[in-house]
């Protein structure tokens, strides 16, 4: 079994993969991007690096024996007029912040050029994952959509998957046919937060309305695929909402029994559009 490289951002999703890696006896050495990578991932083999310093993260990679790598957690896009690089990371910049310009879809692409141009095969977080984390059709938990939330769904679904071919974001919020929000760069959770502030008229007193997640149809599918977690559940429940749905398949679930759990407890359903 090839030995991964993981360069992990922040978030639950990096340390999934490194359990993962674990239960599959596979090797994994983790470039722990720093201001972004968890704590919790400084048990595994690895090094600290900053974004900007490519040739110091392909030398690590290199001398661990490292085959193939992963990109997987939350990274900010940095800012380039004050980004802090090493003499790799100097020559690949030019070509990243052109790619910037076109949009993270873009970007995401050159990072990964950098990476393939270098020898490494790219792989995807669901490759390693495997189905099990993938959501499935149907609920997820004991709770279903009501017949009221089904339009809530797959209007949500439309507009997650527009502003995805614009390269925009990958959640959007709808409320009996109602746009609360849509997902650019602050990501998920604070989407989340900005309903939960809206006024109860607009969002409503009892549960009601859906967030929904899919991935930008013009995306690189081996990044920034679509995750929800036990805190998405929660933060969707502060914000009044019904459930969240997703393309069965085509998001990760992160500590489904957790968040399958956290849902019937709380009285959402999560749910996967087949």
């Amino acid at each position: 079994m090839t030995k991964l490289g993981l360069i992990a951002g922040g978030g639950d999703l990096p340390i999934r993969i490194v359990a993962a890696c674990e239960a599959q006896n596979r090797p994994v050495f983790v470039i722990r991007l720093l201001g972004f990578a968890d704590d919790a991932l400084q048990s595994a083999t690895g090094v600290d690096l900053a974004l900007g310093e490519f040739g110091r993260c392909l030398e690590a990679l290199k001398a661990a024996g490292c085959q193939s790598v992963c990109l997987a957690g939350k990274v900010s896009r940095p800012d380039f007029s004050n980004f802090k690089v090493d003499f790799k990371g100097m020559t690949a910049l030019p070509g990243i912040i052109q790619a910037a310009k076109q949009g993270d879809d873009a970007l995401l692409r050159q990072v990964l050029k950098v990476f393939g141009d270098a020898g490494f095969a790219v792989e995807g977080a669901d490759d390693i994952l495997g189905g099990d984390d993938a959501l499935p059709a149907g609920p997820l938990g004991s709770i279903q959509p009501r017949e009221t939330d089904r339009a809530d769904i797959d209007k949500a679904l439309r507009i997650a998957r527009a502003i995805g071919d614009l390269d925009v974001g990958q959640g959007a919020v709808v409320s009996d046919g109602l746009v609360l929000a849509v997902e650019a760069q602050e990501g998920t959770d604070e989407m989340l937060k900005r309903v939960a502030a809206l006024p109860a008229d607009l969002r409503g007193v009892s549960l009601r309305g859906v967030l929904a997640k899919a991935p930008k149809p013009i995306q690189e599918r081996k990044v920034d695929l679509p995750v929800i977690g036990v805190r998405t559940v929660e933060l969707a429940h502060a914000a009044g909402l019904a459930g969240i749905a997703g393309q069965a398949g085509d998001l990760i679930v992160i500590d489904k029994p957790g968040v399958i759990a956290a849902a019937d407890r709380l009285g959402l359903f999560v749910w996967g559009e087949g």
